[in-house]
């Protein structure tokens, strides 16, 4: 995984979350308290999700292969979009139907010092997580919003996790207000309007997760400001005059797929070479109908680049 894909955050916040899930779930034990059931199994849901976003960024550091020619890189954001569906199942649903319960079966807690000091540990312990995935992000989010950074990042670590751990702290306090009402008014439905808020807010940002990783997997162009220096430095002034059309495709959070129809000076041979690119593509379209987009390189043939193989990276002349 890259720099970019916020190990240290996604690490940081794995301690965490393991170490307040057990606590939660001994205050639960004592207390009986739902918002601490709740935030237990949330805190579970959590540390799952961050070993799913490890896993894949493990995975997606295969090399390409014959059947996956541009990598696995795509890998960090089918499991980003897991961790969506973990969230919404395991945190938000089962927050909702254990708060619904414990609003028609109300009861008081036992032991209610358990279940404040538990969560006053989570908020400091959650605190730090957050304090880290915030420093990695400010390392990338340049002069753009926490909501711009969210929504464009191309690397999904740091924004699942800066959305987790934000939860996880609202998450706290809406728990934290449930048991304290609670205990003032003597009133257990107060624990269970805890839990219900708490899992509102698990499934919002579920999908707010699954909505910008669902963007990812389709496919994301580069940014304008990644565009336009590509723009710039394909125009030489010299021999290519400008770019007739380009499209740009993230195949990973590190991996940009860069294809570009060029312009240059008119002359005979380039009318050859223009001519013969478009007679292939209209052949290629003919034999295979669903060969929608093509952009075809010319270059000169040689030995020494032939027996560099298929990797573009071994070609002598960088191609």
């Amino acid at each position: 995984m890259s720099a970019s894909g916020g190990t240290k955050a996604i690490v940081a916040a794995l301690g965490a979350n393991l170490a307040i899930a057990a606590a939660k779930f001994v205050a639960f034990a004592f207390s009986g308290s739902s918002s601490m059931l709740a935030e237990g199994v949330h805190s579970i849901a959590d540390s799952g999700n961050q070993g799913l976003l490890l896993l894949g960024g493990k995975k997606a550091k295969r090399a390409a292969t014959a059947e996956h020619p541009f990598g696995y890189g795509r890998e960090r954001y089918i499991y980003g979009f897991l961790v969506s569906i973990v969230l919404f199942t395991i945190g938000g649903v089962f927050a909702l139907y254990e708060g619904y319960e414990k609003i028609h079966e109300p009861h008081k807690l036992d032991n209610w010092y358990w279940p404040v000091g538990v969560l006053v540990f989570a908020i400091i312990a959650e605190g730090f997580s957050f304090r880290t995935a915030i420093k990695e992000s400010n390392e990338l989010r340049g002069k753009q919003t926490w909501t711009q950074f969210v929504r464009r990042a191309k690397a999904p670590e740091l924004p699942v996790v800066l959305l987790e751990d934000f939860g996880a702290l609202v998450g706290l306090v809406l728990a934290l207000g449930g048991v304290g009402l609670t205990l003032a008014t003597g009133d257990g439905i107060w624990d269970g309007i805890g839990t219900m808020c708490i899992g509102a807010l698990l499934v919002l940002i579920a999908l707010i997760l699954a909505a910008e990783t669902k963007s990812l997997l389709l496919g994301e162009a580069a940014g304008p400001e990644q565009i336009a220096q590509i723009r710039a430095a394909v125009v030489d002034g010299d021999v290519v005059t400008r770019v007739i059309h380009m499209r740009t495709l993230h195949l990973g959070p590190d991996e940009l797929l860069v294809a570009a129809k060029i312009a240059v000076k008119h002359d005979g041979i380039a009318t050859q070479i223009a001519e013969a690119i478009n007679a292939a593509e209209a052949r290629i379209r003919e034999a295979v109908p669903i060969a929608r987009v093509i952009y075809l390189e010319p270059d000169i043939y040689n030995e020494a680049t032939a027996a560099a193989g298929t990797d573009p990276s071994k070609t002598p002349s960088g191609h």
